[in-house]
């Protein structure tokens, strides 16, 4: 009977040991190809785990599955696969405590996305962040509208972060439960104060049609003020 524990197919599966140089490379390069594909995908696509976790998730799942199901994937191998990970991962570490510019292309910068209750069009569209999923979300936090909101951030673990004005000072905002905001329309029924449903902006508008005065779009939703309601 053919011996099961043969140690060199167990450990190198009769590869030669210069074949750790190519393993060396291939972690290396898909690895920067993970991260850099993440990196791209934008905060959202890795929320609530920060780039590198995923990178290590990935590449470690993918290192320690291989070689426990393919008798044609050696050990040795695998475990130079997690050796090398290790090492990316303590260099990169390292380098973004070393270089703020380097932190800020990897993990992204903190977004201002709402200001005073109206839409940072350009921070909100960098973002690449849906509408309704924007919504959504500040619907789980109890707002009804977006006059209600001082700031909203994006942050660089994409989670968003969001700041009110005190009961007070809420102001005339977008309204974002759908059976109000799907009430929009580029006619004006009658005179009142209008959101923009492209920037959020309001203005007092009289009946007929009207230019939004920061985007110039024309789609309009009756601005609502009501408190937020905890």
């Amino acid at each position: 009977m053919e011996n099961i524990f043969e140690w060199k197919r167990l450990l190198f599966n009769d590869l030669p040991v210069k074949f750790l140089f190519e393993v060396i490379f291939r972690t290396v390069i898909m690895f920067i190809i993970v991260l850099l594909t993440l990196r791209f995908a934008g905060k959202r696509g890795v929320k609530q785990l920060s780039v590198f976790e995923v990178v290590i998730i990935i590449s470690l799942g993918s290192a320690a599955g291989d070689p426990m199901f393919y008798e044609d994937v050696g050990l040795i191998p695998a475990a130079t696969v997690f050796v090398i990970i290790l090492f990316m991962y303590r260099t990169i570490t390292w380098l973004l405590a070393k270089s703020k510019r380097f932190e800020n292309f990897m993990e992204g910068k903190i977004q201002c996305i709402i200001e005073d209750g109206q839409f940072s069009i350009q921070n909100f569209e960098k973002e690449d962040l849906a509408l309704d999923e924007f919504f959504a979300e500040m619907r789980l936090k109890s707002v009804e509208h977006l006059g209600q909101l001082r700031n909203a951030y994006m942050e660089t673990n994409g989670d968003i972060s969001v700041f009110f004005y005190e009961d007070k000072d809420v102001r005339y905002g977008l309204p974002i439960r759908p059976q109000l905001f799907n009430l929009k329309s580029t006619v004006i029924p009658k005179a009142g104060i209008y959101a923009c449903t492209f920037c959020a902006n309001t203005q007092r508008l009289e009946p007929t049609t009207g230019k939004c005065t920061v985007c110039g779009r024309n789609e309009w939703v009756e601005a609502i003020n009501i408190r937020r309601i905890v």
